[in-house]
This record gives structure tokens, sequence and C-alpha cells, in this order.
């Protein structure tokens, strides 16, 4: 079962469930025999094949009132999902009781049937469960346990995922007696499974780096792999086979146990793998060397390079193994460490509209990491990822499926091994992010891109990265099969067509407009050329690597030895990663942090954190960039189903990292930041990326700013909610404005049977504009008990119910102290958005836990962007020329 306790996750969930026709649903009441019961626990099962209850949900709602309603909200008012219970008139009354629509009961339909008929004891769910549906060691004691005490024992979990397997088999079992019609409506639609074919992560990769090559590789077979330039191709196979042989030859050959044998303290990286190395050529990359050569000699370069990256690999693997030497024998330390499985993977992922997508894969190799604790399946790659957004979705589908089939959270990592050997490691948190923010969306847009048929208007997109054409394996293919043109090339015949046309106007008086027309039609139909970004003048070529290597000498100096990872160069710093040599503690990294500012002459401390498989040591930039925001953000409104989303910020790689309003996880914002930390830069930047790509009909903007020096510039946009507010009076009156606009919204949505104002949307018109309220400087108005209060409750009932109203809130301030910035509001406010604060304390409050990280930040847009358990650091774009759309 999936015991859920953190609300994102809870909420999360709900969301997902909503989509699915039928749900069989119990609860759990703590203190049910005194005058005030408590709803503890909300079980859950959609899936009427799981007959030990391993799919179901187990949602912890033990005093969260708004947990609770917003299960009511999405769940229980649907008419268009169909509610299971036993004894209903039990259940519901805490679950909105009069509200709730569609609710079937076993226990009415077990009366109509009649104890007689069916020939059991009595109507008790447990008695059904074992006298109808044969059931057997059926725990009725569990149910009489305290529900209200915390934690729950593993006994009254399984006691309560169960109570849905059974509740589902009952409802199956006395349809077939009553109305044997109805099994296959609710029970075959249940799973409502997508009849298109199967996908692989592989595919999903390609889709996100190029939509056309996907499509040309699924129906046609074509090979989808964007070689980086002067990188060798057609040896993959050949190197995976090998890969395969050196784990069996790890896992069988005593003379590699042998070299494990003696104390980690004494084993050497480099010995034992120069000796496995030898092992693995002498058994096996001879005699196949041999065999292909005596075919082929002109393969010998190609299997060069084989066993160049073999050798990487080689050298990775051992370091695994003296990691995990040091928690086992070595004897057991190999076995221990391989995991042999049958590596076929399949899962029915659920898609934004209702239907699933079957995806099958088969992943390389899956270790165990006894330091860290973790599975982590591993990648194997004979190039460097040209997208490492697609390559972080491919691998996030393993693992996901690996979850589901291990039960327990799954790392990735990928070792591309040519032309130097180079890893990139996923963490579970990121990866299980990546599946629900991304892959639902990217599986769906991919089944409509498949529907497409030649020479139909709208085919797949071209990609969105330029520069992979060049590299591209079906260029031709791909212009002949989707009749494209070079856009460059558009663009010069384009010119070449206008400048005949002048000359022309040299010879006759008068010319045909349409002429002209026609010419500019015909040509721009493609997507237009990108232009190069405007650099920063006076930017100068900063070397990383001798940057890194400066610093592995000065933390040598402390007598801290590192090995240096590679770096990354962001417009405000150089994040340096480095691995410590076996028996470095990271702490002792982390306390340099003011001798490093010393010895390199920083104007300010680097920022240091334990990374997976290495630590980043963030180091300040003399010659610090901006990042321009029209550099990022062009002007175009996008149509009115597009996900509404904010510019955050640029990370490392360079790329822009948005958040998406519609996802729980960023639905609401807290952002924080002190004097000279870039905030209301920031708060300007994110509302021009908002006014940018979504017209006036389609997005509203409230603006609180008592300062009245944030939004001067916007007090007359026509995508204004209201005017702009500016004293205490009027802000509790716009959230109670936004408040009746919620439940105004929800009771259309009950009238049209929608779950959400996308969904609305969709079947509606004129469509309802998402509204997104953005409150600057809220400490302001907390002086105040009686507005401090009325805020806190508006803000906490928008923050739990006004996602799926399309309602969003960013609530900012300079001072997010412990007593403004109130645990009632930082439980409802599920993004974060941390500038430098003033304090440690300051920063802790704004990304929860022990997150001090913000006290240290350079200022002027330097942030850190929190997503789940995952950190980012980036730098906010910067209007420079107020430009309003």
């Amino acid at each position: 079962m999936h015991y859920l306790t953190k609300d994102a996750e809870i909420y999360q969930q709900i969301s997902q469930i909503s989509r699915h026709k039928t749900l069989w649903i119990d609860t759990e009441i703590a203190d049910w025999n005194t005058p005030y019961p408590r709803l503890s626990l909300i079980q859950v099962l959609a899936d009427t094949t799981d007959l030990t209850g391993e799919s179901a949900l187990i949602l912890d709602v033990l005093d969260k009132p708004d947990l609770i309603h917003y299960f009511i909200n999405q769940i229980m008012v649907k008419s268009e999902i169909a509610k299971v219970f036993h004894n209903s008139g039990f259940d519901v009354k805490y679950l909105g009781g009069k509200l709730a629509q569609n609710i079937i009961c076993t226990y009415q339909l077990s009366r109509k049937i009649t104890r007689e008929k069916l020939q059991v004891s009595n109507l008790k769910l447990k008695t059904l469960a074992v006298e109808l549906c044969h059931f057997s060691d059926v725990d009725v004691e569990e149910g009489t346990s305290d529900w209200g005490k915390r934690p729950l024992t593993q006994k009254q979990l399984n006691y309560a995922a169960m109570d849905t397997v059974y509740l589902a088999a009952v409802h199956r079992r006395l349809l077939q007696i009553y109305q044997p019609e109805a099994i296959n409506e609710i029970f075959n639609m249940v799973n409502n499974k997508s009849e298109n074919s199967s996908l692989t992560p592989t595919k999903v990769r390609v889709a996100f780096e190029c939509p056309r090559l996907f499509y040309l590789n699924h129906h046609f077979d074509h090979k989808a792999i964007f070689f980086p330039k002067n990188s060798i191709s057609g040896i993959g196979n050949v190197f995976h086979k090998l890969a395969d042989d050196l784990i069996q030859l790890l896992l069988i050959n005593p003379q590699i146990k042998s070299l494990l044998i003696a104390d980690v303290s004494r084993l050497n990286l480099e010995q034992i793998s120069s000796e496995i190395q030898q092992i693995f050529y002498t058994n096996q990359f001879f005699p196949y060397l041999q065999n292909i050569i005596s075919q082929d000699d002109s393969k010998a370069p190609a299997l060069l390079q084989i066993w160049q990256g073999i050798q990487g690999l080689i050298k990775k693997l051992t370091e695994l193994l003296i990691i995990n030497r040091r928690y086992c024998s070595a004897e057991t330390v190999i076995k221990n460490t391989f995991i042999q499985e049958e590596r076929t993977l399949e899962y029915y992922f659920n898609l934004p509209d209702g239907t699933q997508q079957l995806v099958r894969g088969e992943f390389d190799c899956l270790v165990f990491n006894f330091e860290v604790k973790r599975l982590c399946m591993i990648e194997f790659k004979t190039y460097h990822p040209v997208d490492p957004a697609a390559q972080l979705a491919q691998v996030s589908l393993y693992s996901y499926m690996l979850f589901h089939k291990k039960k327990a959270a799954v790392d990735s990592a990928v070792y591309c091994v040519l032309p130097e050997f180079k890893d990139y490691q996923y963490s579970w948190e990121q990866l299980e992010n990546t599946i629900h923010q991304l892959i639902p969306y990217k599986l769906l847009q991919m089944q409509e891109w498949l529907k497409w048929e030649s020479p139909n208007p709208n085919p797949p997109p071209a990609t969105t990265q330029p520069h992979l054409c060049e590299i591209c394996p079906q260029q031709q293919k791909c212009q002949t099969f989707f009749n494209t043109k070079n856009p460059m090339s558009n663009l010069i015949q384009c010119i070449e067509m206008m400048i005949e046309l002048c000359d022309r106007l040299t010879t006759r008086s008068t010319i045909n407009a349409d002429e002209i027309g026609e010419c500019l039609v015909t040509n721009v139909e493609s997507d237009p050329p990108q232009l190069p970004l405007e650099k920063e003048e006076n930017s100068t070529t900063i070397n990383a690597d001798e940057i890194g290597e400066c610093l592995v000498t000065t933390l040598a100096s402390f007598k801290v030895n590192v090995d240096y990872y590679g770096a990354d160069v962001s417009p405000a710093f150089i994040r340096v990663k480095i691995k410590p040599h076996l028996g470095v503690k990271v702490p002792s990294i982390l306390k340099l942090s003011a001798d490093l500012q010393v010895q390199l002459g920083l104007e300010y401390p680097p920022l240091i954190a334990p990374q997976a498989g290495y630590v980043s040591v963030d180091l300040p930039r003399k010659d610090r960039q901006i990042a321009k925001f029209e550099d990022y953000i062009q002007k175009q409104f996008l149509p009115a189903n597009t996900p509404v989303k904010i510019a955050v910020g640029i990370g490392i790689d360079g790329s822009l990292l948005e958040a998406d309003l519609s996802d729980p996880n960023t639905c609401h914002f807290l952002v924080g930041g002190t004097t000279g930390s870039g905030k209301s830069e920031f708060l300007r930047s994110l509302l021009l990326s908002l006014l940018y790509r979504h017209s006036p009909q389609h997005l509203k903007i409230a603006l609180v700013d008592p300062k009245r020096v944030t939004f001067p510039e916007f007090e007359q946009i026509p995508w204004l909610y209201s005017p702009v507010v500016k004293d205490s009076d009027r802000a509790i009156e716009l959230m109670e404005e936004l408040l009746i606009e919620m439940e105004s919204r929800y009771q259309k949505f009950e009238k049209a049977k929608c779950k959400d104002l996308t969904d609305y949307n969709h079947k509606s018109s004129p469509p309802l504009p998402r509204i997104v309220c953005i409150f600057d400087e809220y400490a302001d108005f907390m002086a105040e008990k009686e507005i401090r209060t009325a805020l806190e409750q508006s803000i906490k009932r928008l923050g739990a119910m006004a996602r799926a109203a399309g309602i969003h809130l960013i609530i900012a301030t300079q001072r997010p102290e412990a007593g403004i910035v109130t645990p009632i509001i930082r439980s409802n406010l599920p993004g974060r958005i941390a500038l430098r604060t003033s304090s440690e304390a300051d920063s802790k409050i704004v990304l929860g836990g022990t997150q001090t990280a913000a006290a240290y930040l350079l200022g002027k847009g330097d942030l850190l962007y929190q997503v789940g358990s995952q950190l980012h650091r980036l730098q906010s774009l910067l209007v420079k020329n107020m430009k309003l759309p």
C-alpha cells in the first residue's frame, strides 16, 4: 500500500485519483465512541485487479481539515465519479454528507439481494469477503484499535488497505448476482487503458529532443540518436554486450573476489581497477577482439574506443565496490552490489485525460549503494547527451517503474563512457518530481503526435533546439516527409524575392500587392530562424577547469584531498564539483567556507553542499553577468489551454526554469528576500513573464503594493483584476473577493460536471481566466491583530482550495520572520523562493527545515528555488527596459 502523510503528497494523489470513473473508499475514525470523533484515514482503491492492497492509497488526514475539504471538493461532490462504500451512511457523513454525489453502498445492495439468497451469516464487509468472495486470513480485530494514535502500526495499515480490496471484490460479486450487465461498464472501464501501442523510455527521451524524430522512429523504426559531432556511432550494442559480460565476470570470477579481501583502508582503487581490467581483457575482450578482427579488421579503431569506455566503466564500478566493502564481507560484497533480476519493466501511467499509457523498457544495470542505503539504476551510454532534460526524463521512467516493482526509492545514474568518462547522478526525489510534473503530459502529447497522418496539417512540431537538426540522423527524411525547409534558407529566399520585386518596381509603375503577400506567406510559414541571444558586453572567457584545480590545490593545503569532477558557469557564480577521497568526510569541507573565501580572494564565502555523488562548491564570479529578460522570453500570446507558468530564473546549465501554477507543488508561492536581494526585480520579471504569454482574456492579475514602488508601471494594464491595492483595508477586501470568486467557480464546475478550471474551459465558453495575486510586502499588514487574523484565514483557505479554481497566490516579504510568516501561512504556500535573507533564521522560515543557505546568497537576483526536496540555485531575470505588451 501507499501510506501518505505529507500534505503535498496527499494533495497530488487526490488530484490524480480524481480522474478515475470509479473509486472504492473506506475510512477509519479516531474517537468514534466519543462526542468528538475525528476522521483519521481515507483509504482509496482504483485498481480492482489488486488482491493484496499493493496499490491502495492510505491518506493520513488526522486533524487536517483542509485536506479533507480538498478530498470532498475533488472527489465526493463530483457526480462523474462513482464512489463505492460498504456502509455509506457511516463514512459519507465524514466526507461531505449531503454534498456527496453518485454514492454506491454495497451494504444496501446486499440487502436488496437478501442474506438468504447470498447464503451468508451476516452482511458485514468482512463476512461477505470470506463467505462470498472466499478471502482467507481476514483481520476482524484491528478495526477497534486506536486510530488516533501515531505512529500507526504495520498491522493497522495492512488492515486499512485490505478493506478497500475486500470492498471492490464484494462489489463485483454482488453485481454479478444482482446486475451482471453492469460488470463490464464498471469494472472493465476502471483501468481505462489506452489502446495506443506501448512506448519506451528511449522514445520518451527522443520526444523531448525532437517530436518529429520520435514520430519517424515510432512509425518507421528510423534511427533516433543525436550523436554529438566527432563521436563514434554504431558501437552502442557492442558496448552494452561487453558491459553485461563485465558484470557477469565480476559476479563469478574468484580472482576478482580475492582482490577485495584486504582491509578496507588498504584497498587501492587504481590497483584493483587495473587488475580487473587485465582479468576482463584476458577472459572476455581479447577473444572477442580477435574474433571480430579476423572477420573485418576495419573495425579495430572502433573496438579500441570501446575498450577505452570499458576501462572507465571498470574504474567506476570498482569505486562502488570499495565503498560497499565497508559494509559487506569480501565474499558477499559483489553479489550485494549488483542486483541480478529480470531487467524488463512495464507500467501503466495515468494521463491527464483519464486514459492510461503503457510504457515498457529494459534497464542496463541495478546496483545497491550501502553508503546512501539506496538502489541505483545505471544507464550506459557511449556518447554524451545532447539534451540533459531529455536524459533525465528517460532515466526517471526506469526508476519510477523500478520503484513500483521494488517498493523502494531508486536513484539513477548515467555513465557516459566516451570520449571521456562522465557520470550524471539523479536522486529519487528529483526523478519522482520529474515523473509527476512532466511525464503524464508528455505521454499524452506523444499520443496526439502519433495520430497525425501525412499530408494533413499540423504535424508534430519541430525541435525547439535547432542545433540538433545539424546532427539529426534523419535530416533529409524529416524535410521531405514533413515538407519542411531550413528556416534560414526560407528567410534568404524571401529576401531575394523581395529584392527581385523591388527591381521590377523600376520597370513598371504598379505592382500587385498580393504578389508581395504571397511571397511573405510562402516563405515564413515554417518556424522563424532562431537568432543568437545577445551577449553581455565586455564578457570574458572563464577557465573553469583552472579555477577548479585551484580549489583542489587549496583544499589539499588544508589536508582535505578531493578529485576535480568538472565545473559549470552560471551568471553569478562558478559551481565546482569535487569528489572527496575515501575517508574524507563532507563536514571537513563544509567548515572551510570562510578559509576558502580568504585564500581564494572571494567577496562572499562560497556555498558548499553535498550532492548525489559529489560536493558542489559555488564560487562567486568577479565578472558577474546579468540574465536579461528579453533574452529568454519573447512576446507571444499562448492558447487558452496552455499551462500558466512563471519564470523563476536561469539555472546552472543556462536554461530558464519555470514553475507551473497548476501543479500542486507550485500553485502558490512564498517569496522572501531582504533589502538588496533583488526581490522587487524578481517580482517584476515574474509578472512580465505572465503578461508576455497570456492575453487579458485568459489571465487576470491582482497586485498588492503597500510601498507603492514595486508595480508603478503596471497600474493601467488591461490584465488587472482590480486596481492595485495599497492599503490594508482594501487588501482584506481583495482576499474576500477572491474567496467569493473561488466559491462561484466551484459552483460553475459542479453544474458543468467539471473537476477544475482546465476541464471547465475545455467544455465551456467563454473560458474563465486564471487569476494570479502577487502580494508584495506582506509584513506591512501584520502589525494589527485583526488585519493579521483576517489575512491569515483568507490565505489559508485560498492556499488549500484555490488551485483547482485557477486562483494562485504569490506572497512576498522582506522580513520572513517567524512572527510574520506564521505556520498557517507556510503550510498553505507549497512553493518556496528565497533570495538573500538577513539571517539564517529567516532562511529556515522561507525554505523550511534547517536550510540556512539563503543567508549567504550574493543578492541582486541570486536565489534558491525549492521544489519538493530539491533545491535549485538560480539567477532571476532582469528587466532592463520595461516594455509592456
